[in-house]
Formats: C-alpha cells, sequence, structure tokens
C-alpha cells in the first residue's frame, strides 16, 4: 500500500532572470497570476495532497518570501537559507535532506502552474509511487496541449510509466511539469555543491528507475512576463 508523503521540498531559491522586470524588486516565486503568487498555487496543491511541511530554499530576494510565508500553518513552511552559496536545484535539495527525513517526499517548482482535473495530480502521484521500483517519479505534461510551451519534450514514455530521456533533434511529447515524488537514497553518493537535479533524473534513468504520470488537466509554462496573460486567461476558463 502506497504512504502519501507528508513532506515536500519547493525550489524557490532562482533568480527568475526570464522574468525580468517583474523579478527586479520581487523573487519569481512570488510574481502574481490569477491574483495569487506563484509559491502560493503549489502551497495550495501541497495542502491539498495531505502535506503537513514544505521544506523552501531561498536565495534570491530570499527575506521576502521568508516573510511571506512566516504565518502558513497549511503546509507549515521551514526555510532552507541559501542566500549565502548558489547550490542549484541539485545542491537545494541535498542541503535539505535533513529536514526531509528518510521517506520519499514531494518536489514541486515554486514556479509550476497547473490546473487539476478531475481529481489532485499530487495525490495520483502518490498512489502511483512504488519505492520498490522507482527512485523518481515524475509528473509530466503532454507537449501539445501545455500553454506557454514550445519546446521539444523532456520525455518520452513507455506503456508501464518508465521513462525515456529526448535524444538530441528528438522531438518527445512530455514535458516535465516540475513536480515529483523522490526517493532520498536517490542522493546518496550526489556531488557536493552546486549541481542541478536532472543529474539525478538521469542517474534513475540509467537505471530504470525514473517514472512519469501524465498530468490529468491543463500545465502551464510561466517562464516569462508574456506567458501570464495566457496562463490567467486558463485559470479563468477552468472556473467559468
Amino acid at each position: 500500500m502506497p504512504v502519501k508523503p507528508t513532506r515536500a521540498m519547493v525550489l524557490a531559491a532562482g533568480f527568475g532572470l526570464r522574468m525580468r522586470p517583474l523579478t527586479d524588486h520581487r523573487p519569481k516565486p512570488l510574481v502574481a497570476v490569477a491574483g495569487r503568487p506563484l509559491l502560493d498555487h503549489v502551497l495550495d496543491k501541497l495542502a491539498a495532497a495531505g502535506v503537513g511541511e514544505a521544506v523552501v530554499n531561498v536565495h534570491y530576494l530570499g527575506q521576502q518570501i521568508i516573510d511571506h510565508t512566516a504565518s502558513r500553518s497549511a503546509p507549515r513552511v521551514i526555510i532552507s537559507d541559501e542566500r549565502d552559496e548558489v547550490l542549484g536545484t541539485g545542491g537545494g535539495v541535498v542541503k535539505a535532506l535533513t529536514l526531509l527525513g528518510e521517506a520519499p517526499f514531494f518536489l514541486v517548482n515554486s514556479d509550476t502552474l497547473w490546473i487539476d482535473g478531475v481529481r489532485c495530480n499530487l495525490t495520483r502521484l502518490a498512489e502511483i509511487f512504488d519505492a520498490e521500483r522507482m527512485d523518481i517519479l515524475l509528473l509530466m505534461a503532454p507537449t501539445a496541449s501545455s500553454i506557454g510551451y514550445g519546446g521539444r519534450g523532456d520525455y518520452s514514455m513507455l506503456p508501464d510509466g518508465a521513462l525515456r530521456k529526448r535524444r538530441e533533434h528528438q522531438v518527445v511529447p512530455f514535458v516535465y511539469a516540475g513536480a515529483a515524488i523522490i526517493s532520498p537514497r536517490i542522493f546518496a553518493d550526489a556531488p557536493k555543491g552546486e549541481f542541478s537535479l536532472t543529474k539525478m533524473f538521469d542517474k534513475a534513468n540509467d537505471q530504470e528507475r525514473l517514472f512519469g504520470l501524465r498530468l490529468d488537466g491543463v500545465w502551464m509554462h510561466v517562464g516569462t512576463p508574456d506567458a501570464i496573460g495566457a496562463a490567467e486567461e486558463a485559470f479563468l476558463e477552468s472556473v467559468a
């Protein structure tokens, strides 16, 4: 029987360079879409999935995020302070492992945005995650129906959910939607200092322990200021 993660790591330390000028004086996780900061959209989804504690890492304009989340109780926010260093997405998780514990945890990008379909996608991830077969389970959005995404995709997916990384010049049907469940053991031999989480995805992929779940609903890629309008339109349609 799957055990639903009760802790999460929210990646909120990035510089948000492509979101300038909106991020000149505020961190990207606090940029508002549909009347709420991106970070709050994410934390609300984690609360709905039964997460009690969320570790949020901060670097760029980190005090604003610390102040913004201070009074939050669902989930309770624990800050992993990276203001004195640049660790990248992978190094940020490694630094926070002592706060996350030994059980598999949700990992969510603070700037990811999606509208759930019939069921909560984080709950669906928890139901599918199988620690015996998987080290990492990624939420995968179909590129064709995602809003604001124009890339070549990240992975193809086999019928059993196993993922295969896109090769150069290849176009594949799924893009990582910025939410996952990760087993801490994948970090056993992780590099020290700054590195990208894709290193861990690749490691799990090489060991055939990287799986995906197709997102139910609509994923929005909010990478630039221009993308906010399209995302807000999708939100309005979803509640109409």
